[in-house]
C-alpha cells in the first residue's frame, strides 16, 4: 500500500481551515483563534501529523541544528560532555547533530563544511581547530562557533577553556605534600592544548622548588597507554613515588600496572593523581584522586552563548577544575 508523509495540507483539509491557519496554530505567539487551534490540533492528532521543524527552519534560516564536532566519542569524559551539551541544547530549543572526526584539523574542517551544507545554526568544536578562513566562511553563512579547550581565538566565536596549568601546579604540590620525592608526569602523544598545559603547570611548579620531573608519553589517550606508561615509569631503577596522569583513563592504567605487574601498593608505594573525574575514578578498584572537569558549566556556557544575539567580538570563558580527594594519594 502506498504511504505518504502527513502534511500540513492534509491537516488543513480535515480541519476545514486554510494551510496558513495550520502554520499559525503550530507557531508560538502567532495570531489564531482558540476554535481554529482546537480543530487543527484534533485533526493533527487523528492523522499523526508532526511539524517539520527542519523545513520551517530552512525558510526562516533558523534550523535549530547545532553540530557537535568531536573525536574519541567513546571515551568516558567525551561521552559525559556530549550528554551535558545535548541536554542543555535541547533545553534551549535546539538539537545537537553529532559529527565524529579524528583529531586532525583537516577532519574538523571537513566536518564544518558538512555542517554548513546542513544549514546548522552553530557548531561546537571539541577536537582540532580549523583555519581562520574557514571559521570566517562559517560566520558568513550565519553559523556561530564555540571552541572547547582550544588555544586560539577566532573572530565571532566563543572559546571555553579550562585553566589546566593551575591544576598541574596543584597536582605537583599535592604529591609533594604527600611526601613524594620522585614525581613523574604520564601522558599520551595526543598533544592537545589541555594535556600540554597540564604538563606545563606540573613542570613549572617542580622547577620552582628545584625538583626534577620524569616524563613519559606514548600512544593515544587511553587505558592501554596508561598500562604502557606505567610499566615504563615503574621499571626505572629509581622509580617514581608520585605520578600525575594527564587523564583518568591513563591513571587507571598506571594503577593497574603498579599493582598487577609490579606488586606495588597504591598509595603506600606510589601515589597517583588523574584528571577528568570520570565515573571509573570513583570505583573501589581505583578510588582515584583527580580533578573534576566542570562539564555542566561548559555546557551551560555554550548553550547560553548560542541563545544570545550574535556578536562579532571573540569571547573567552575560563573555568576551573576542582580537585577530588580519594584514596590514591597518601594523606
Amino acid at each position: 500500500m502506498s504511504r505518504h508523509q502527513v502534511s500540513a495540507r492534509d491537516v488543513a483539509e480535515l480541519a476545514g481551515v486554510s494551510r496558513a491557519a495550520v502554520s499559525r496554530a503550530f507557531t508560538p505567539g502567532a495570531s489564531v483563534s482558540a476554535e481554529t487551534r482546537t480543530k487543527v490540533y484534533a485533526a493533527a492528532e487523528k492523522l499523526g501529523y508532526q511539524v517539520n521543524n527542519l523545513a520551517r527552519g530552512l525558510l526562516t534560516s533558523r534550523t535549530g541544528l547545532v553540530a557537535l564536532i568531536v573525536s574519541e566519542v567513546q571515551t568516558p569524559y567525551r561521552a559525559a560532555l556530549l550528554a551535558a551539551l545535548s541536554s542543555r541544547l535541547q533545553q534551549s530549543g535546539k538539537v545537537g547533530m553529532l559529527i565524529n572526526t579524528d583529531r586532525s584539523d583537516e577532519s574538523v574542517a571537513q566536518a564544518l563544511r558538512k555542517a554548513i551544507s546542513y544549514r546548522t545554526e552553530a557548531a561546537i568544536v571539541l577536537s582540532g581547530m580549523p583555519d581562520t578562513s574557514l571559521a570566517e566562511t562559517c560566520l558568513r553563512n550565519g553559523m556561530r562557533l564555540v571552541f572547547i579547550n582550544r588555544e586560539e581565538e577566532r573572530p565571532g566565536a566563543l572559546r571555553i577553556r579550562i585553566d589546566d596549568a593551575i591544576a598541574g601546579r596543584q597536582a605537583f604540590m599535592s604529591l609533594a605534600a604527600a611526601g613524594c620525592r620522585r614525581p613523574a608526569f604520564a601522558t599520551s602523544m595526543a598533544g592537545t592544548p589541555c594535556l600540554v598545559a597540564r604538563g606545563e603547570g606540573f613542570r613549572a611548579m617542580a622547577a620552582e622548588v628545584g625538583t626534577p620531573v620524569v616524563e613519559y608519553a606514548t600512544g593515544m589517550t587511553s587505558y592501554r597507554t596508561g598500562l604502557d606508561v606505567g610499566t615504563q615509569l615503574l621499571s626505572m631503577p629509581q622509580r617514581p613515588d608520585g605520578i600525575f596522569c594527564a587523564t583518568d583513563l591513563i591513571a587507571c592504567g598506571v594503577i593497574d600496572a603498579a599493582r598487577q605487574r609490579f606488586g606495588l601498593r597504591v598509595p603506600e608505594d606510589v601515589s597517583v593523581i588523574g584528571f577528568d573525574d570520570i565515573d571509573q575514578a570513583a570505583w573501589e578498584a581505583y578510588h582515584l584522586t583527580t580533578f573534576r572537569q566542570p562539564v555542566e558549566e561548559i555546557a551551560k556556557a555554550a548553550a547560553a552563548y548560542l541563545s544570545e544575539p550574535s556578536n562579532d567580538t571573540p569571547q573567552t570563558v575560563t573555568l576551573s577544575s576542582r580537585m577530588v580527594w580519594r584514596g590514591s594519594v597518601r594523606r
